[in-house]
């Protein structure tokens, strides 16, 4: 039985790397460490199918160090003991962990050692982001690269590749333009996808080519990207967000149809979210809930009956009132955080030192809670959030906002309590 073409066709060599130029062009950090022959400990991650484990495997092999495959999920400590006690023979030894992010604390607090003794390189592959789903103690022990998702055009170099080499199809199969460009466009820069799919194609294929229909014929799904143009997918997700912040109902279910027809439901839930939080937000703030919601059940449900409480959440999402006052404020208050840090007053501090009972916040006294300074003496008159004052509720956060504004705050909070409750 042969192994799947897509391991059998892996590259060998970094030259063979597709898509990842910003870590191995010239002067990048990883062609850096192949000319100056060092290697640490780093995580990999980025969508499935783009080449992690490999790069971690020709990074090894062509820095002459031994490596060994462990996977976060199937392995066990036996496992991890057999590579620690080979580490003892060769100085250094690599250790690629497939699922990284699902390392458990007892296998941690087994690899730990070894990774920060230096008998260990630790490169770890997922497909999560590392600054969420990755442990500290392993993050801070490496560094992180991004890899990306592969172009169309590093796709179909890697199916012609994968049917002329001897190691896959060895030029018994011809794979015509159109069919090639086809599998690109449904593999979404997913190469084990695309060589899957190749493979599938190969025998399913008459006169030994590979045409378009054949693929039609052994997966449907692909007839829906015959008529878009490279981007199309992409242009459909942000036609999908513009029609409901425009407030057209008729257009949003249309792209919508677009995305469930290709049953993108990773698409549709993650713009469906943002619209609600984004454009919609304090506008019609029972509108995020409602949507997440529609999305919980139609996850559950499953295509194509998902279409319905999707289509309930985008009427409403388009035929809400829109306010974006939340997200700019936000994004102001982040631009503020990054131009310095500014002095939390003394007595708003978890421990406030120094100070006398008078000077300190009172728990006892809500009364003075709105009276009090509660920004930094610096920025104390910034404005982040601006009412839009669309959508009742809203309205009445503006009106609430205009009598708090009355209020003359202080940083005296001696003086403010002799105030009589």
């Amino acid at each position: 039985m042969k192994q799947p073409l897509a391991f059998r066709v892996r590259p060998q060599h970094s030259n063979e790397i597709l898509g990842q130029d910003h870590l191995l062009n010239e002067g990048q950090i990883l062609q850096r460490c192949l000319e100056k022959k060092q290697l640490f400990s780093m995580i990999f991650y980025g969508p499935p199918g783009t080449g992690k484990t490999t790069l971690a495997m020709v990074l090894a092999n062509e820095l002459g160090i031994p490596y060994r495959l462990f996977n976060a999920v199937t392995g066990n400590k036996k496992d991890l003991e057999t590579i620690f006690e080979e580490s003892r023979f060769y100085h250094p030894l690599v250790i690629i962990i497939d699922e990284v992010h699902r390392l458990n604390k007892d296998k941690q607090d087994l690899l730990l050692p070894y990774v920060e003794s230096g008998a260990l390189i630790l490169i770890g592959a997922t497909t999560s982001n590392p600054y969420f789903a990755i442990n500290p103690a392993i993050r801070s022990r490496c560094h992180l690269f991004e890899i990306m998702p592969l172009k169309q055009q590093h796709l179909i170099a890697a199916l012609y590749h994968a049917v002329q080499d001897p190691r896959g199809l060895n030029n018994e199969v011809t794979l015509k333009k159109e069919a090639a460009e086809l599998i690109a466009r449904q593999s979404n820069g997913d190469l084990r996808y695309a060589l899957n799919l190749l493979e599938i194609a190969a025998i399913a294929c008459t006169n030994n080519t590979i045409q378009k229909e054949d693929l039609l014929r052994i997966n449907p799904r692909a007839a829906l990207s015959l008529s878009r143009s490279d981007d199309g997918h992409y242009d459909a997700v942000s036609a999908f967000q513009k029609s409901i912040r425009g407030s057209d109902v008729q257009a949003a279910l249309y792209y919508l149809a677009r995305l469930a027809a290709a049953q993108d439901m990773d698409s549709i839930e993650r713009r469906l979210l943002v619209i609600a939080y984004e454009d919609v937000g304090l506008g019609n703030p029972a509108a995020c809930a409602r949507t997440l919601s529609a999305l919980d059940a139609a996850k559950r449900i499953g295509f194509p009956e998902a279409l319905i409480p999707l289509s309930n959440a985008v009427i409403e999402l388009a035929l809400s009132p829109k306010s974006r006052s939340a997200c700019e404020g936000g994004h102001a208050a982040m631009e503020m955080v990054q131009q310095g840090d500014f002095s939390i007053p003394a007595y708003l501090r978890y421990t406030p030192v120094g100070l006398s009972e008078e000077e300190q916040y009172d728990y006892a006294r809500p009364d003075l809670w709105p009276w009090i300074q509660y920004l930094p003496d610096s920025i104390k008159e910034a404005v982040f959030y601006v009412p839009s004052r669309t959508g009742s509720f809203e309205k009445q956060l503006a009106a609430n906002y205009d009598e708090l504004k009355k209020i003359s705050r202080t940083a005296d909070l001696k003086s403010l309590k002799k105030r009589k409750k």
